[in-house]
């Protein structure tokens, strides 16, 4: 009978360790979206300097924030710790808002040829990338973070470790160029 009894132990055991991972995840959620709350209310222009704060935070040199429009999807440029140059497009969008497939085409027009980025970066406050937006940005390597990977960026997930998820939240890589 002990074989019995180990087995509902066992289970009851999975079943709790699969709760508190639920929980924990609800937990996470709700502390981002509290960080998220305080970018919310930051206007554009602070939105791309708080941006390039996180930059910096992280190890990035000679950031310049571009503060004005007519600057071709360069919101914030520097370099990587690695040396590697970082483009930084900011879009400050409602959360129930998408980036379009035209915003992510004109910095996918810009970000390399323009700016001679190593590292393309589309940053947004909004929830999502339409598939076409996200399926853009995969193509040409453009890492794209929507909300809740800003949201984590902002509780201090380094910049290095979230450019490989781009878009996915769950680690999905970016497709090797051609």
């Amino acid at each position: 009978m002990v074989g019995g009894a180990g087995w509902v132990l066992l289970r009851a055991h999975h079943r709790a360790v699969g709760q508190d991972r639920a929980w924990r995840a609800q937990e996470e959620a709700r502390a981002r979206e509290l960080s998220m709350a305080e970018v919310d209310a930051l206007s554009w222009q602070e939105f791309e300097g708080y941006v390039a704060e996180l930059c910096r935070r992280d190890g990035c040199t000679k950031v310049v924030v571009s503060g004005k429009s007519g600057d071709l999807g360069a919101d914030v440029v520097g370099y990587l710790a690695d040396g590697r140059k970082l483009v930084v497009q900011c879009k400050k969008y409602a959360p129930h808002r998408s980036v379009s497939s035209q915003d992510m085409q004109k910095f996918v027009g810009t970000a390399r040829l323009e700016h001679g980025a190593d590292v393309a970066l589309f940053v947004t406050t909004c929830r999502t990338f339409t598939k076409a937006a996200l399926g853009l940005a995969l193509r040409q390597d453009i890492v794209a973070l929507h909300r809740d990977l800003l949201g984590s960026w902002v509780k201090g997930a380094h910049l290095e470790t979230l450019i490989p998820l781009n878009g996915s939240g769950g680690g999905t890589r970016r497709r090797p160029s051609a």
